[in-house]
């Protein structure tokens, strides 16, 4: 099957024509021209795309031998054949990760493999904590993530072989956890893990898994964190922006990412969210997709729309994804997580010659710019998109002389 396709990117007719050749055999062949336009739009170059067809044939022949269809393909079968590849002395697309382009494709044509539905007691009750999660509680995948991390560790200690135990649970239990997962950590880690705790435990309550509250047993976190928060200087700032090189393409798009944190101080979730529908041109204002479904319309910053602008007109590439930010390189999609939105930080900060800042402390520079240039809380709120005013109030710590006018004096002594 490697000889199937010419060495030369194809058109649609020699694929067709080559499909009608008596060498390459197997239903998939059927899909290739689709999978070839569909390679080409997501950005892979003449000789990444040919790889991929190559695989695809080599597949197709291999399901015909095996006598199964692609729909039927597991997880189990998925790395047989992988593995005869590697055995067979290829040298790349060695592993199932591989097939992601052509899974994907032909997905959207309705060849959808079969679920791998896993009857391991552990893995049923994390399926429907996350159902429960993201339907009921509205979490977002990346918040959800980590309360299924805590709730497989806390479940993994419950006796229990066919079905988790839950017989006997009690608060001793889920104090003597809590303080082991807890003893190492922050107090801000150590506040999430209690919120996904408490979480983890009301629904035991409501499944009927145990008919104690026990989620009244996870005690608060004891003290809080004494630190201000904590920004950078407007030098810090300037030095992040002007690290990038507008006229690369990677420089383009990082400007105008580093712009929307250092104006909007918008969480890296919130960068990634960010869609082409959102950017209202004619009323120069922004839609900001934040936590809890919530959208916020702000005002967009020339210097903010000229970034956006630029990035759009000249550098981004023509694909019918909706997302603003999209990958440089094959296959061009979306951003995928907030660990994007970091790297982009870190190399800006490496290029300049600072110390690593997070998208966090990006927001405390917005935010306590604002206060110092006279903004109220409740607008820094606004800005930030915070759900409550106790949040914002954090800020007005950092307002020494806001605080000086309203402190009261010290007492003299009279003796």
């Amino acid at each position: 099957s490697e000889g199937y396709f010419s060495s030369h990117f194809m058109g649609e007719e020699k694929i067709m024509s080559m499909i009608g050749s008596s060498d390459p055999s197997g239903s998939l062949l059927d899909y290739a021209p689709g999978f070839h336009r569909y390679l080409s739009e997501l950005g892979y170059s003449p000789w990444a795309a040919e790889k991929h067809l190559y695989l695809m044939a080599y597949l197709s022949r291999w399901l015909e031998m095996e006598s199964i269809s692609f729909c039927d393909l597991t997880t189990s079968r998925i790395e047989e054949f992988f593995c005869i590849r590697r055995l067979e002395g290829r040298s790349d697309l060695r592993t199932p990760r591989s097939l992601e382009q052509l899974i994907a494709y032909l997905g959207k044509l309705g060849l959808t493999l079969k679920p791998q539905i896993s009857t391991e007691p552990l893995d049923v009750f994390l399926v429907n904590y996350h159902r429960y999660l993201t339907s009921e509680r509205g979490l977002t995948e990346g918040s959800a993530h980590f309360y299924l991390n805590v709730a497989r560790l806390f479940v993994m200690e419950r006796p229990g072989v066919t079905q988790i135990e839950w017989t006997g649970l009690c608060a001793r239990d889920v104090t003597k956890f809590t303080a082991a997962t807890c003893r190492s950590r922050s107090i801000s880690s150590t506040r999430s893990v209690i919120s996904a705790m408490r979480c983890l435990l009301r629904f035991l309550r409501l499944e009927g898994l145990t008919n104690l509250d026990l989620d009244q047993a996870v005690l608060s976190v004891a003290g809080r964190s004494s630190s201000l928060p904590r920004g950078i200087s407007s030098g810090e700032v300037t030095a992040l922006l002007d690290s990038c090189d507008p006229t690369s393409a990677i420089g383009c798009r990082d400007y105008a990412i580093l712009l929307l944190l250092c104006r909007f101080g918008l969480r890296g979730g919130e960068v990634i969210a960010l869609k082409l529908d959102d950017i209202d041109w004619r009323s120069a204002e922004i839609i900001i997709n934040g936590k809890g479904g919530r959208r916020d319309r702000l005002p967009l910053p020339a210097d903010v729309g000229a970034a956006l602008a630029n990035y759009l007109q000249f550098v981004r590439p023509q694909v019918t994804s909706r997302c603003v930010f999209l990958r440089l390189s094959a296959p061009i999609r979306g951003l995928g997580n907030t660990g994007t939105i970091r790297s982009v930080l870190d190399r800006a900060c490496s290029r300049a010659g600072i110390a690593y800042v997070n998208p966090h402390r990006l927001r405390h520079t917005v935010a306590t710019e604002m206060l110092r240039k006279g903004v109220s809380l409740h607008d820094i709120g606004q800005v930030l998109g915070h759900h409550g005013e106790a949040t914002t109030a954090n800020y007005a710590r950092v307002d020494i002389d806001g605080l000086r006018a309203v402190a009261r004096c010290w007492p003299e002594v009279v003796s």
